[in-house]
C-alpha cells in the first residue's frame, strides 16, 4: 500500500460520505431557513417550532433517500471487499 493509495481511498470515502449525508442534510437546511424567516415575519420565538419540522423532514428524506443511499453504500463496499487482493500487494 503506498501512501498515495491510503489518500485516494480515503477521498473516496469521505466522498461518499458526504455525497449520502447531503440529501438529508440539505433538507434540515432549506426546512430551517423556511422556518426562520416565518418565525421572523411572524415575531413567534418557540424553539420546538424548529425543531420539530428539521428533525420530520430529514426523517422522511432518509424514507425516501434510503434505497438510494443503501445502493451508493453497498456498490462502495462491494468494490472494496472485491479489491481487497489488491489492497494487500
Amino acid at each position: 500500500m503506498t501512501p498515495e493509495f491510503v489518500v485516494n481511498f480515503a477521498k473516496d470515502a469521505l466522498s461518499l460520505t458526504i455525497l449520502v449525508a447531503m440529501p438529508m442534510l440539505g433538507l434540515g437546511l432549506l426546512v430551517g431557513l423556511t422556518v426562520s424567516v416565518f418565525q421572523a415575519t411572524t415575531s413567534i420565538q418557540e424553539m420546538t417550532l424548529t425543531f420539530v419540522p428539521k428533525i420530520l423532514a430529514v426523517l422522511f428524506g432518509l424514507l425516501y433517500f434510503a434505497p438510494w443511499m443503501l445502493d451508493k453504500l453497498v456498490t462502495f463496499t462491494e468494490s472494496v471487499f472485491q479489491n481487497i487482493p489488491l489492497y494487500i500487494r
